[in-house]
This record gives structure tokens, C-alpha cells and sequence, in this order.
């Protein structure tokens, strides 16, 4: 397992080529902090949705994602950038889409298969240094 650091993230995403957007959705719950370092470098507003797929320990917990609440609160118009920090089949950020239900949406990984990849680089698992944070 390979651990990257909050500076290694934020240097990455201070360089990164960001399409234009009105609104970052971000997948809770792995998605929530890449989402959040997304709007504030883009200075758009920040909505989540939440979807669950996998357990703490990465291994899937259903047959596939499953929406775990409504997603009434996202007002989405415009361009769509949604936000995920792995992506390895792409069924999570599909359903995303389907639920935020416009058409401009354009998908964002830290790691794995999305339209914008930020460590493309990256194939063994991540330590992401918020995940440190709830383990205490």
C-alpha cells in the first residue's frame, strides 16, 4: 500500500488543468475530502451524494452501489464535476450521474478510471491521509 501525503495532493491539484464547472459533487463518504480540496481550488460550491459500494476495507458490501439517501439537496444545473477519490469498475460514479440526472457532468479520481485522473500514475492501494485521521 502506498501512502501519499496531504502536500503530494495539494500540489497536484494546485497544477491540475480543472475543466470550467459550476458545481463539484463529491461521493461520500471517500469523496468528501478530494471534493472539498476540489471547490476550494476551484471557488465553486461544494454538494455531496451519498452512495455506498465498498467497506473500510475496500471490499464490496452489495451486488453494486446503492444510493443511501435522496439526493433532493443537489441543485445541479450547468457543468457537473463529480468527485470520487478511487474509481475501479466506474459503477459508483454512474450512478452519481444518474441521480444528479443533468448532462454536463464530467467525473474526477484521485486514483483509478474517470474522465480526469489526478495520479494516473497510481495502480497498488492508497493510504489517503484523511483515512489516518479516523483511525486515531
Amino acid at each position: 500500500m502506498t501512502g501519499l501525503d496531504f502536500s503530494k495532493i495539494v500540489a497536484r491539484l494546485r497544477d491540475f488543468a480543472f475543466p470550467e464547472v459550476d458545481l463539484v459533487v463529491g461521493v461520500e463518504s471517500g469523496g468528501i475530502v478530494p471534493a472539498s480540496l476540489v471547490a476550494l481550488r476551484l471557488g465553486r460550491p461544494a454538494a455531496f451524494i451519498s452512495i455506498n459500494y465498498r467497506d473500510t476495507a475496500n471490499r464490496p458490501q452489495h451486488e453494486r452501489p446503492v444510493l443511501l439517501k435522496p439526493a433532493a439537496s443537489i441543485q445541479a444545473s450547468g457543468r457537473v464535476l463529480l468527485v470520487d477519490d478511487v474509481s475501479v469498475t466506474g459503477q459508483t460514479l454512474a450512478l452519481a450521474r444518474e441521480v444528479i440526472g443533468v448532462q454536463d457532468v464530467s467525473t474526477f479520481v484521485l486514483k483509478g478510471r474517470a474522465d480526469h485522473v489526478l495520479f494516473p500514475e497510481l495502480t497498488e492501494c492508497v493510504e489517503w491521509p484523511w483515512n489516518k485521521l479516523k483511525k486515531g
